[in-house]
């Protein structure tokens, strides 16, 4: 007998309400406390998701039941013989992967998000009926999770249920009138949910990700047990993200970014979002099985503390292109644009030389997740840079054996002795982890470009590949990097400050240390009007700075709030931020696995 049932159902969609109805039959009998999660796995910010609860009550054999509320994630019910009987009703309208949305055209839900949990019960099994809203209209609703069947048919609603609490907020759940498709990737049913209007070529799409599974399961030589993996895809009009799960992933993407009929190329956009999907699929091992000690079990109601993020999210990003260039799904040229612009976010980032990786991995819930207007200053990506960091151990362990070695057999020991075992990774565990396997001595690599803020030694790295690492000043404000320009220009002047269109001029955005735009006095939040005189808007700001010489004295007209202020800007250099990568013979061994 399962102790502890879930209903929810999108009850009032036009107010994106769901209501949850949680029965305990054998509640605790000094009186059961209840909690919702404050974060969800993979997203390291405290969210507060009980914030979201719009009514709750409680009663037992048809009796009302006191709550008292315990703090602000926290209910304890008044001691009941049971079944205890809770029914709350949750706000759904925040598009993201994180959390819970609702309308009249699909509805989404993390359990973190939506299912209170019962205190001292949380390793008891749980069955959740997931049911469909009345009217209509969602007649042809289907639900997309890999939660497991107990009732329900496949894509239908109905009875799920899940081993334990833990179990059960990993499985988010799409439903509505998506577009489905299935392909099998080591005997596994994989499904592609895909929310939103949208032209996909879903034959392509399939053929593409089957490709990317297939090799993640072939470089870590199993899948972990599942009886289904679910992509689900939300394809709105501008968006970007993904939040990996045991057996899914949650996806939020531009419609431009999904395949096209008819459309044999890669284009940038589709490029992206197959670079999204390896990497939330490779999540699949590193970080949901592969996990940090201080994750096991997770404790939903703080912030846990660990310097591991580079590895779990750095080396995801180092492999997730990296499975595209391996599976053929793009070029050389493709693949060292995409190093290449990761390169140039992190030398137009100031923050990489005063905040090493290793604590940019430890601080994410008050620093990286909660990023403001002085982030580029005063942080560095443990993504961004961590895949960089991964590139460069992978460089030398490959040199420091003979080739014989690589970071490749490192995740697959790391998945082997730790993820298939369901064991922790302590904080030195990868460098210990080496040491013993590969008999390298790797500590002062760590200490200088990990735990340290030294430049990373990028053109070394690079040549000693086989590849030409070169940097320029930017060609505009939209250049990415990856592209060597058809000729170096001198002269080219910089304005020190990153700026977003504004009805009035340019709004400054983040404002560059020892730029020009900060050595003159203005500020982020700043609205330029015109430069000597002239209006500027974001596409013209970039020819009235290819205009000035370094060392230009110009007039700036700036409101900031409501005051109109005049600054003088002594022009500076632009700087060579700005990086492209050329390939000098055969495609390196270690790009090829």
């Amino acid at each position: 007998m399962i102790d502890i049932h879930y209903n929810i159902v999108p009850s009032n969609p036009q107010a994106h309400l769901f209501t949850v109805t949680c029965t305990i039959n054998k509640p605790d009998q000094d009186g059961q406390a209840l909690s919702m999660p404050a974060w969800i796995p993979g997203s390291y910010m405290i969210r507060d998701f009980a914030r979201n609860i719009v009514t709750i009550q409680a009663s037992c054999a048809g009796a009302t039941v006191d709550m008292e509320k315990l703090d602000k994630q926290s209910w304890c019910c008044a001691p009941c013989d049971g079944p205890l009987t809770v029914v709350y009703e949750i706000y759904a309208w925040d598009l993201s992967v994180r959390t819970a949305h609702l309308d009249t055209t699909h509805g989404y839900f993390n359990g973190t998000s939506v299912f209170l949990s019962v205190q001292g019960q949380e390793h008891n099994p749980c069955h959740v009926n997931i049911l469909q809203p009345a009217g209509e209209q969602y007649r042809d609703w289907k639900v997309a999770t890999a939660l497991s069947l107990d009732g329900a048919q496949l894509h239908g609603f109905g009875r799920y249920v899940a081993k334990d609490y833990d179990e059960l907020i990993d499985h988010p759940v799409e439903m509505g009138a998506f577009t489905l498709a299935t392909f099998d990737v080591a005997g596994v049913p994989h499904d592609i949910a895909i929310t939103g209007r949208h032209q996909a070529d879903m034959d392509r799409l399939c053929r593409d990700l089957q490709k990317i599974c297939e090799h993640h399961v072939q470089f870590f030589g199993e899948l972990p047990e599942m009886q289904r993996y679910v992509f689900q895809v939300m394809a709105v009009g501008e968006g970007y993200g993904g939040l990996e799960h045991r057996a899914s992933t949650s996806l939020l993407c531009s419609r431009n970014d999904l395949p096209r009929q008819g459309v044999e190329e890669v284009s940038e956009a589709y490029r992206c979002f197959l670079g999204l999907c390896s990497h939330e699929y490779f999540h699949t091992w590193n970080i949901k099985r592969i996990k940090p000690a201080v994750f096991m079990p997770y404790d939903l109601d703080k912030e846990a503390y660990t310097h591991l993020m580079w590895m779990f999210e750095g080396i995801t990003s180092y492999y997730d292109d990296l499975s595209l260039l391996r599976t053929g799904l793009i070029d050389i040229e493709s693949y060292l644009e995409l190093v290449a612009q990761n390169i140039t976010r992190l030398l137009r980032a100031p923050g990489r030389l005063k905040q090493s990786v290793w604590d940019s991995s430890f601080y994410k819930w008050t620093k990286f997740y909660k990023q403001d207007e002085n982030a580029p200053n005063a942080i560095v990506s443990y993504y961004g840079k961590g895949a960089l960091i991964a590139m460069g151990l992978d460089l030398l362990i490959r040199q420091q054996t003979d080739q014989s070695k690589s970071l490749d057999d490192v995740m697959r020991y790391l998945w082997q002795h730790y993820g298939s075992k369901g064991l922790g990774v302590p904080d030195t565990g990868i460098e210990k982890e080496i040491a013993a396997m590969l008999g390298l001595d790797l500590h002062e690599f760590f200490e200088r470009y990990l735990r340290g803020t030294e430049e990373l030694p990028l053109q070394q790295w690079f040549s000693d590949a086989g590849i030409d690492y070169q940097c320029f000043p930017a060609a505009s404000s939209r250049d990415k990097g990856g592209k060597i320009p058809p000729s170096r220009q001198v002269g080219m002047t910089s304005l020190g400050a990153r700026f977003a269109d504004h009805a009035q001029g340019v709004k400054l955005t983040h404002v560059i240390d020892q730029g020009t735009a900060q050595l003159a006095g203005l500020a982020a939040g700043d609205v330029l009007l015109a430069l000597d005189g002239i209006r500027v808007d974001q596409k013209g700001l970039d020819n009235r700075l290819a205009a000035y010489r370094p060392g230009d004295k110009v007039v700036g007209h700036v409101f900031r709030r409501d005051e109109l202020m005049v600054f003088e800007l002594l022009m500076q250099a632009a700087a060579d931020d700005t990086c492209a990568l050329q390939l000098r013979g055969d495609t390196p061994k270690w790009l090829s696995g």
